[in-house]
């Protein structure tokens, strides 16, 4: 039967580790954060290869631990599926008792058919899976793991850097095939990785990690749109973020609207000659000071650009600009866009399709900033 994954766990040591995640059956989740930031830890404590200080952790109506009652399911209880960064396949079998390992509890007769159905089931040939590990791809080895993972038939899986050593081509490949898996699966996934594109390609929800503590969780497009401060902004990679003033609003049309004036500011805390017309929370005083996030949706090129409709008093800014760099990935285009009078201030770009032959360098072009997309966070002050 499915169920949800609930984990709340606190603790200071070994590992700092403070938060609460939900994961619903169907639902792949994905830590994200960097090195040290306790994702690793947190996947160690759910299959129960880490004890937590202070915590309870369960699946449905199953109590796996419960660290006041003095509850605590081992691991082998707990039937979790647990793919590794390296494979952490058996050397000297092949790739069909690999799967067999994982299947110690039917009987012997049962086992090297059932792998070879969750191993076809994985996209391996029946050659295949006679080789030994060291004679197949890393992409290869990486679906031996995923088939040795299902075949335990997992209330819960959990990815740990799944792919970071597999090749560009064959990673694909592999997204293609979890994608593929979800479909059959009903059960809570959860992935840690360092890549963000991975995470925003995989995942419903992402859970934003930094020195053991979570940060935010949301779905991708929340958290990249309204980040809920600047480490998060950093840590997401969003690639626009700015210094401001908080104003306030104006006069009582503004109070009305919902809307709110933003003073931009230059790098070194200069006021610009430039203020923008926001969404207004009513969250934030007046002559706070903000760091602001745009995400790329809301940059617009006048070959793009259609007039916006005024939501609550919302509209564009139109900025000059010239194009500074240009870097060709493939099919898609990044460049940097530095704004005329604002010294020190660029806008990032990412482009793909013929709307990338307009960014040439030193290219004087005009941006429009759709100020719905504007997010404002308070600057925390140094201590």
């Amino acid at each position: 039967m499915s169920a949800a994954l609930y984990a709340e766990i606190e603790q200071r040591e070994p590992v700092s580790l403070h938060g609460t995640v939900q994961c619903q059956p169907g639902e792949l989740m994905a830590l994200v954060g960097p090195s040290g930031a306790g994702k690793t830890s947190l996947l160690r404590c759910l299959a129960g290869l880490m004890r937590p200080k202070s915590g309870v952790i369960r699946l449905g109506h199953e109590v796996w631990v419960d660290t006041q009652a003095g509850v605590f399911i081992p691991p082998q209880r707990r039937h979790v599926g647990l793919v590794f960064q390296n494979y952490a396949l058996m050397p000297h079998l092949s790739a069909l008792d690999n799967v067999a390992l994982a299947l110690l509890d039917r009987p012997h007769a049962q086992r090297r058919a059932l792998a070879a159905r969750w191993l076809a089931h994985v996209r391996l040939t029946p050659e295949q899976m006679q080789r030994r590990p060291a004679a197949l791809s890393g992409g290869q080895q990486q679906r031996v793991a995923v088939a040795r993972a299902l075949a335990r038939q997992p209330r819960l899986l959990l990815l740990d850097e799944p792919f970071s050593a597999v090749d560009q081509m064959n990673r694909q490949g592999l997204y293609d095939l979890l994608a593929d898996l979800r479909q059959e699966l009903a059960i809570p996934i959860i992935l840690v990785t360092h890549d963000l594109t991975e995470a925003r390609q995989l995942a419903d929800r992402l859970v934003v990690m930094d020195q053991g503590q979570i940060l935010q969780s949301g779905t991708p497009a929340h958290i990249y749109r309204s980040p809920r401060n600047a480490r998060v902004a950093d840590l997401v990679g969003v690639q626009n973020r700015f210094q401001g003033a908080w104003l306030g609003p104006r006069d009582e049309s503004d109070r009305n609207t919902g809307v709110g004036w933003l003073q931009w500011h230059l790098a070194d805390g200069t006021p610009a000659a430039l203020q923008l017309r926001v969404r207004d929370k009513g969250k934030i005083p007046p002559g706070q000071r903000v760091t602001w996030v745009v995400q790329g949706d809301g940059l617009r090129l006048d070959n793009e650009h259609t007039p916006a409709r005024h939501i609550a008093g919302i509209g564009e800014q139109a900025l000059a600009t010239t194009v500074h760099t240009v870097r060709h990935l493939g099919e898609t285009t990044m460049a940097t866009a530095s704004v005329d009078g604002l010294p020190g201030v660029a806008l990032r770009l990412v482009r793909s399709g013929p709307l990338r032959q307009v960014l040439q360098p030193s290219q004087p072009l005009r941006i429009w900033l759709d100020c719905d997309w504007v997010h404002v966070m308070p600057t925390r002050r140094a201590r």
